[in-house]
C-alpha cells in the first residue's frame, strides 16, 4: 500500500461560538474551477441538535479504525464537503477504509444563500468536536461553509495547515463504494421507536457478525443467513448511529440479493431535513480497496475516453441523470455507466441510495494514475500485452503466467488460480478473467 501527503491549507480553524458555526474550507475544485478556500453557503440549519449531532458522527468515523482499534489516534483526515447548489454532502471514510459515511444536509434543513457549487475539504478540529457534542435544542443553527474575503484577510496570521498521509486504498474505497451499493435494494423500514429498539438490542459485542432479517414491521436478529436478511458485519461499526436514534424518524436498510453469505449493508437515518448513512464492508477486516467491483468497467475498450467525455459534462448538478448524459454525450448508457465508474474511481461520483442516482464531487487528491490504483487490471493488461493469453474457442481461454497456466471461463468468469478459488468472485475478476475478457474485446475489435 502507498500514500501520498494530502496537505489541507485553512484561512484559520472551523469554530461553533454560541449558534454560529464557520466551518473552514481547504482548497477544493468549484463550477467556476479550482478555488484556494471556497466559500459555498451561509445561512441556517434549521435544527442545530440533530445537525451538530450527526456532523460529529461524520468526523468519528474518519477517526475510527474499527479493525484492530489503537490507542492514541494518530493522524486525522478532514471530512469532504460537496455543495450542489440545493444541499450540502459530507462524507468520509474510516482509518480501516471499512466503513463510509455521509451526511445530506437537504434543502429543507437549509436556508440561505448558496454562493458556488464544489468540493473541499472541511476543518474538523478538536475544539469543534468539543463545541459540536455540546450542542443542544432544535433552535436553528447560523452555518457558514467558507469565509468571505474580508474574514480571510483578518485571519492571514491565523493560517492552519495540516499534512497527512492518504493511502490509495481511501481513494480506491470511495470507488468501490459506489458500485457496490448501486446495485442493493432496500430490504427494510422501521419508523423511529422500532429503528431505536432494534439498534439498541444488537449483541454488544463489537465484533459479533448478525442477519438482520425482516419480521413485519420490525427487524428480527439471526446468527446465520436468512432469506431477505441484510449481512451485518461487525455491529460496533453502527455506533455513530446511536447517539442519533433521539432525533430519528425513519431508519433504511439495503443490501444485495444474496443472503447466504457475508456482503456489504447500508444503514440510513432519517433525521429532520437530513439522512445519515453509513456503509459497512463485508467483513470488519476488509477495507473496500480490495473488493475489485469497478474492475469490470474499468477493463472496458472505451472507458477511459468515455470517462473524459462524460466528466466534461458533469457540472455539480444535484442528481447525475445517466439517461441525460447519454442523450448529450451520444454514448449508450450502459458505456455512461461505465464511465461513471472510470469517474467515481478518480473520486468525481458517488452514489446516493435514498435516490437511486449518482452524484458529482471532486475529491481534491491526485486523480492521475488511475490504473495503479487496481493493480490487478495493471497486472491484466500486463498479460495481454505479453502475449500471454490464448483463447481456444468455446468460450475457454487460456493465461500462462510464471505460475503455471490458468484455465478461465468466460461467460461464467471462473478461474482455476488461487485466487478465485479463495473468492469464487466475491472481490472482483481475478487478473487472468480480466487478461482473457481485455483479448477477447481486442480480438473482436480487430474483425470490425
Amino acid at each position: 500500500m502507498t500514500s501520498a501527503v494530502q496537505a489541507y491549507s485553512y484561512a484559520g480553524p472551523s469554530t461553533l461560538v454560541g449558534d454560529q458555526l464557520g466551518l473552514s474550507t481547504s482548497g477544493g475544485r468549484t463550477a467556476g474551477g479550482l478555488v484556494g478556500r471556497p466559500k459555498f453557503f451561509s445561512g441556517l440549519v434549521t435544527q442545530a441538535a440533530p445537525a451538530a449531532a450527526a456532523l460529529l458522527a461524520v468526523a468519528d468515523v474518519a477517526l475510527a479504525r474499527y479493525h484492530q482499534p489503537r490507542a492514541g489516534g494518530g493522524w486525522t483526515r478532514d471530512p469532504v464537503i460537496t455543495c450542489d447548489g440545493e444541499r450540502l454532502r459530507l462524507e468520509s471514510f474510516s482509518a480501516c477504509g471499512g466503513v463510509y459515511a455521509r451526511l445530506d444536509l437537504l434543502g429543507g434543513a437549509l436556508d440561505g444563500e448558496v454562493f458556488d457549487r464544489g468540493t473541499t475539504n472541511v476543518d474538523v478540529n478538536g475544539p469543534l468536536r468539543e463545541a459540536l457534542a455540546r450542542t443542544g435544542g432544535r433552535d436553528p443553527l447560523h452555518l457558514g461553509v467558507g469565509a468571505d474575503e474580508l474574514t480571510v484577510t483578518t485571519l492571514d496570521g491565523a493560517v492552519v495547515e495540516k499534512k497527512v498521509p492518504l493511502p490509495e486504498r481511501w481513494l480506491r474505497g470511495f470507488a468501490e463504494v459506489q458500485v457496490i451499493v448501486s446495485g442493493f435494494d432496500r430490504r427494510a423500514e422501521l419508523a423511529g421507536m422500532a429503528a431505536v429498539r432494534f439498534l439498541r438490542g444488537l449483541p454488544r459485542k463489537a465484533t459479533a457478525t448478525v442477519w438482520a432479517v425482516p419480521a413485519g414491521r420490525d427487524l428480527r436478529v439471526t446468527d446465520a443467513p436468512a432469506s431477505g436478511g441484510v449481512c451485518l458485519s461487525g455491529v460496533g461499526r453502527l455506533a455513530t448511529l446511536h447517539p442519533l436514534l433521539r432525533f430519528a424518524k425513519t431508519l433504511r436498510v439495503y443490501g444485495p440479493a444474496v443472503h447466504d453469505q457475508v456482503a456489504s449493508s447500508a444503514w440510513e437515518l432519517e433525521l429532520p431535513g437530513m439522512r445519515y448513512t453509513l456503509v459497512l464492508s463485508p467483513q470488519a477486516w476488509r477495507g473496500f480497496s480490495g473488493e475489485g467491483q469497478v474492475l469490470a468497467d474499468l477493463a472496458g475498450e472505451d472507458a477511459e475516453a468515455d470517462a473524459d467525455v462524460v466528466g466534461m459534462l458533469l457540472n455539480f448538478e444535484p442528481a447525475v441523470e445517466t439517461g441525460l448524459l447519454a442523450g448529450r454525450s451520444g454514448l449508450t448508457p450502459a458505456r455512461v455507466r461505465a464511465a461513471l465508474t472510470q469517474l467515481g474511481m478518480a473520486g468525481r461520483v458517488g452514489y446516493d441510495l435514498a435516490e437511486a442516482g449518482h452524484f458529482h464531487r471532486e475529491l481534491p487528491y491526485d486523480r492521475e494514475h488511475v490504473e495503479t490504483l487496481n493493480p490487478r487490471l495493471a497486472a491484466a493488461r500486463a498479460l495481454v500485452a505479453a502475449g500471454a493469453v490464448r483463447l481456444d474457442g468455446a468460450g475457454v481461454a487460456r493465461v500462462t503466467t510464471d505460475g503455471g497456466a490458468r484455465e478461465v471461463g468466460l461467460e461464467a468468469g471462473s478461474c482455476t488460480c488461487p485466487w478465485w478459488f479463495d473468492h469464487r468472485g466475491s472481490r472482483g475478476p481475478c487478473k487472468h478473467v480480466l487478461a482473457a475478457r481485455i483479448a477477447v474485446r481486442d480480438t473482436e475489435g480487430a474483425l470490425r
